[in-house]
């Protein structure tokens, strides 16, 4: 299976302690099997950042999700209850019952699959977290956003099954 990450550097080697934290999974590498989509988080990553877009692209077993030892919590595509409150739990600051099996900021998950929370689904959560909304409208309103894919890596067992490949 093929894998993209887009940024504005080359990476050979994956270095999970240059993740930043609080992200939609938690702290980890992140990649999608969509080709565009990372070719437009390239362009994004550079313009915040400087430099050029680089697509990096990495190839994975296609059994990966049977291999012993690697947990894997995977959400399928489609936005749901469990999924959302996993994303909120990841992404909050002060959530501390990181031992939640909707939470991985202790990585207890090596790979996590799933949509990912955009700009208006980031906007959402936000008014919930400040109670302008409810749970209710908050499922609502994810039901009619376009989502993409997401591939988290977040252990260095997890790191090693990827090989990188040269364009």
């Amino acid at each position: 299976m093929r894998l993209y990450h887009g940024s504005n550097t080359g990476i050979n080697s994956i270095n999970l302690a240059m993740c930043r934290p609080y992200k939609d999974f938690g702290i980890g590498f992140y990649l999608t099997d969509i080709r565009e989509q990372a070719e437009k988080m390239a362009v994004r990553v550079a313009k915040i950042y400087g430099g050029s877009p680089v697509l990096n692209v990495f190839d994975i077993q296609d059994d990966f999700r049977e291999l012993p030892g690697i947990k894997i919590k995977d959400f399928g595509e489609q936005t749901t209850e469990e999924w959302a409150r996993f994303v909120m739990n990841n992404r909050n600051h002060s959530f501390d019952n990181i031992e939640d099996i909707l939470c991985n900021q202790d990585n207890k998950y090596d790979i996590v699959i799933g949509p990912v929370a955009d700009d208006n689904m980031a906007l959402l959560f936000r008014q919930y977290e400040n109670e302008i909304i409810d749970f209710q409208t908050l499922l609502k309103g994810m039901v009619y956003k376009k989502t993409s894919s997401q591939y988290s890596f977040h252990t260095e067992k997890s790191i090693r099954l990827l090989r990188k490949v040269e364009d």
